[in-house]
């Protein structure tokens, strides 16, 4: 072969060097048991991602808005100390995402910042005039919807509004998701100056057909500026969210994505199993069941996208996250003090949750409130002075056990048992249902409890199944859960 120039020397290279990563994986693969095959068949079925317990479907005994803030008092008094965390939604958007369930409202109107802003700090007014103190800040996340669709202006406003009601920990951490083509250097400035020290780019694939198809066209430039800029700005950490099983992804796609991510070395890497729920998410109808990779192709992108982060020195979180060793949150998995609730996976463990703006849920250990899903009722209820509560949950001495054995696996990748009369009656059943997966080498026994193996942590989500009562017995009459791999 003639090589003419640097360039297609840098064409051959790369052809070549994927070729070689290629065959090495199908190595790995075929080197693969075969029942790895039968256990992917037997547990990719419909399941719950337990950021709470019991699951949404299964809330059954909803407070009334009077008991919800009964409820709320009475944690803060039990909790304050260890302070709390705080979900604002920031529901906007100027472009459609077609892979994503989440609650948002597209539009370019930048007019409905203003009335949406004072609405969410008059809904934390209500909040802090519960407490019987100033509340302790541990954390504050910013999700959407596009976050940074609201201006500098608007955010150091919620943000100084909001803290100055309370008393910011020495250690709180303050994170936005960012969408990289509407992510400016003023509003990054802005965020650092008021407290901010993280921040999660939404790239899911770098590949141009699967960023077309899922209407998420971004650059690998407009990437490295945003992340570059943060780190120059003194942001302590970055996290990437990536996602599996997208329309038209393939082994290629993955590889040359995690190539670019490699270079960039985010703090943090979220690679989650896109969610197909059509049923929920009406535009994940544009595209089909066709153009999605097959289950056994799925588990194919997971298992090379995991070996690949391995690769490249991360470490396994809890469930579908990666961090450097440096970072807080494989810190926090080490120590055992990693939480996950409504907001995924933190390095901060406490008992409540606030959460803030319109579907915002808030877990305040005893109970789950969501508030309402409309834009237009969330804002009318508030500005008429009433928690904007429309759905929740109050946790049963029962359901308390099961949620803590849930987190316990969930973010230790283990659990022990007190053996006390109520948490027998509460797992009764529990230890012959395991049967199964430790035969399969999906858990391990210990004393007083059992540890998910290595090759258990793909299959947490049917591990925490197993402990799941509402689930087991009353099993969905229609699809309410995407599939667990």
């Amino acid at each position: 072969m003639k090589i003419n120039s640097l360039s297609e020397c840098y064409h051959v290279f790369n052809t070549c060097y994927f070729n070689f990563r290629l065959i090495k994986f199908e190595q790995f693969q075929f080197n693969m048991k075969a029942e790895n095959v039968d256990l992917l068949r037997k547990y990719n079925v419909p399941g719950p991602r337990y950021t709470s317990y019991p699951t949404v479907p299964y809330w059954d005994d909803a407070p009334s808005k009077e008991e919800w803030k009964a409820i709320v008092k009475d944690s803060f008094l039990k909790h304050s100390e260890e302070g709390l965390s705080i979900y604002i939604h920031l529901p906007y958007c100027e472009q459609l995402c077609t892979f994503c369930g989440c609650n948002k409202f597209i539009t370019k109107n930048h007019k409905v910042e203003d009335p949406y802003i004072g609405a969410v700090l008059k809904e934390w007014d209500m909040y802090v005039a519960l407490f019987s103190s100033k509340p302790l800040i541990k954390e504050i996340h910013l999700g959407g919807g596009t976050p940074t669709f609201f201006s500098s202006e608007n955010l150091k406003e919620l943000i100084n509004t909001l803290t100055s009601k309370g008393v910011v920990s020495d250690d709180a951490e303050f994170s936005i998701e960012v969408h990289p083509n509407y992510t400016s250097e003023d509003q990054l400035k802005t965020l650092h100056e008021i407290g901010f020290n993280r921040i999660s780019l939404g790239i899911q694939d770098f590949d141009p057909k699967v960023q077309t198809a899922i209407n998420r066209v971004q650059t690998y430039e407009e990437v490295e500026r945003v992340h570059r800029l943060a780190l120059e700005l003194g942001f302590d950490s970055v996290n990437y969210d990536l996602i599996y099983g997208l329309p038209f992804q393939t082994k290629k796609s993955i590889q040359d994505t995690f190539d670019l991510v490699s270079g960039l070395k985010p703090n943090r890497i979220a690679y989650y199993s896109y969610a197909h729920v059509p049923w929920v998410s009406k535009v994940q109808r544009l595209f089909t069941d066709m153009d999605l990779p097959s289950g056994s192709e799925k588990r194919e992108l997971y298992e090379l996208g995991r070996e690949l982060l391995e690769e490249h020195g991360y470490l396994e979180v809890g469930m579908d996250h990666f961090s450097l060793p440096t970072d807080k949150l494989y810190i926090g998995f080490e120590e055992k003090t990693l939480h996950r609730n409504f907001m995924g996976y933190t390095s901060n463990s406490t008992k409540m949750l606030i959460g803030l703006g319109v579907s915002s849920i808030s877990d305040v250990w005893y109970a789950y409130g969501q508030n309402d899903k409309s834009i237009r009722q969330y804002l009318a209820q508030i500005d008429a002075g009433e928690l904007a509560i429309f759905r929740g949950h109050k946790l049963n001495e029962e359901d308390l056990i099961i949620k803590q054995h849930i987190l316990n696996l969930m973010c230790q990748f283990e659990t022990t048992y007190s053996n006390s009369e109520s948490e027998n009656v509460a797992l009764n059943g529990f230890e012959g249902r395991l049967v199964e997966m430790e035969t399969d080498g999906l858990i391990e026994r210990i004393d007083n409890g059992l540890t998910v193996t290595h090759k258990g942590r793909t299959f947490v989500r049917n591990i925490c199944m197993a402990l799941d009562k509402k689930l087991l017995e009353k099993k969905p009459e229609t699809e309410l859960f995407s599939s667990t791999i």
